[in-house]
């Protein structure tokens, strides 16, 4: 289960790298907040990963180490993507235009909603209680918009 949980996060992961990093690009004040509700939700994804693992192997370096690699493909995708758009879609200053900014972020936020409602939801309801899965969802998002308004 940790280790399904690690691989889901980290797919989700990659393409959240790129959107921060493409916000910074765009607006650094952006991207600093954004930066800063990604990496608040990202505290809860880290448990999710190692908890499993630890209980499962008794092994906290493991867990850690698992924790760590499906928080890492956030800036290798960050560097993946922004390398090879520049290469294929950058135009004499390198700069990304701005129709692909716009189709990159709808990518980006249509992956995440899609692995975030459709593989690590049903899964934290099998494991839960009640509503916990769905009241953690809302407490997410209203974490990210509190943090998103604050940093304006």
């Amino acid at each position: 289960m940790g280790l399904f949980t690690a691989l889901a996060i980290a797919i989700h992961n990659f393409p959240e790298g790129l959107a921060t990093f493409l916000a910074a690009l765009q607006d650094p004040n952006l991207g600093l907040a954004i930066a800063v509700a990604v990496a608040l939700h990202n505290i809860p994804e880290g448990i999710s990963v190692s908890v499993p693992i630890f209980y499962a192997t008794g092994n906290r370096k493991k867990a850690f180490t698992y924790s760590l690699l499906s928080g890492l493909s956030e800036p290798v995708g960050a560097g993946v993507a922004y390398f090879g758009l520049r290469f294929f879609v950058g135009g004499e200053s390198g700069a990304i235009p701005s129709q692909i900014m716009g189709v990159l972020f709808a990518g980006v936020a249509g992956i995440m909603v899609y692995i975030s409602l459709d593989e690590l939801l049903p899964t934290s309801r099998a494991y839960a209680k009640g509503h916990d899965s769905l009241l953690g969802l809302m407490g997410g998002m209203i974490t990210m918009a509190l943090s998103l308004l604050l940093m304006k």
